[in-house]
């Protein structure tokens, strides 16, 4: 059985959050698309299903990058239907390849985390890219339980111009997904980060429902599961965090 705060609220919650959305796009996107990078998961689900009660499907632009043959991207597919807002498929293979053929060219190696973590990397840039040419806002899909162990690429999923499940566990994103009525199969989708064969929870060691359970109460079964989180979560502290800069105390001179 899985861990569930039984004081959340996930009809409030979701109200909270597409107000929250169509706060932040009058104060900083007036006019913008809401941009979504769709992978077809429950994340990537939730932010473009939000963002399309927040604006309207009008607004919302979902963007499909596989790298050569997606085997899920069907799902993807379902999940703009399901909304009926517009999107683009961009396939990052080719960009994919010629920059890991000029590395090892120039370089006569690439580690393999390189390769995990570039596909994140260029599809971000190319999300950007869409958004910057269609007047676009770049949402950020990560939750906490990712965002607490590190499991997001710096500069790649990791990265937009707003967050609005950064502070959901994986539980309650899926119960948030359930209110807004999005098909089961994409709310209950096994989490994959599609760059390696294993799932999340494979590489993690151990389930979310342990690590949601661990956030939100501080409890935890396994001593070893204790550990893992705690070291992951010391070691990946830097990515939700500036970037580290030289404090030098000289003159600020402000022109309007």
């Amino acid at each position: 059985m899985e861990y569930f705060d039984s004081a959340f609220d996930p009809a409030r919650v979701k109200d909270e959050i597409v107000a929250w959305i169509r706060d932040f796009f009058e104060t900083s996107g007036q006019g913008c698309r809401a941009v979504v990078a769709i992978s077809g998961g429950k994340d990537s689900s939730v932010v473009a299903a939000l963002c399309t009660e927040a604006l309207g499907k009008d607004r919302v632009l979902g963007v499909l990058l596989p790298n050569g043959e997606q085997s899920d991207i069907d799902m993807s597919k379902l999940l703009v239907s399901h909304l009926g807002i517009e999107y683009v498929t961009i396939n990052i293979k080719s960009s994919y390849d010629a920059i890991v053929q000029e590395i090892e060219d120039k370089m006569g190696t690439i580690s393999d985390q390189t390769r995990i973590n570039l596909p994140a990397r260029l599809r971000m840039a190319t999300v950007y890219a869409v958004s910057q040419s269609r007047n676009g806002r770049v949402a950020n899909t990560c939750n906490l339980s990712e965002d607490w162990v590190g499991y997001a690429t710096r500069y790649g999923d990791g990265a937009g111009d707003f967050s609005p499940l950064g502070r959901l566990t994986v539980q309650e994103v899926r119960a948030v997904g359930r209110v807004l009525g999005l098909p089961d199969v994409l709310v209950d989708k096994v989490p994959v980060d599609g760059l390696q064969p294993k799932t999340d929870e494979e590489r993690l060691g151990f389930t979310y429902d342990t690590l949601d359970r661990y956030i939100r109460t501080g409890e935890i079964d396994r001593e070893e599961d204790r550990e893992a989180i705690d070291r992951m979560r010391a070691a990946s502290k830097f990515k939700l965090e500036l970037m580290p800069t030289f404090a030098h105390d000289g003159p600020v001179i402000a022109r309007s």
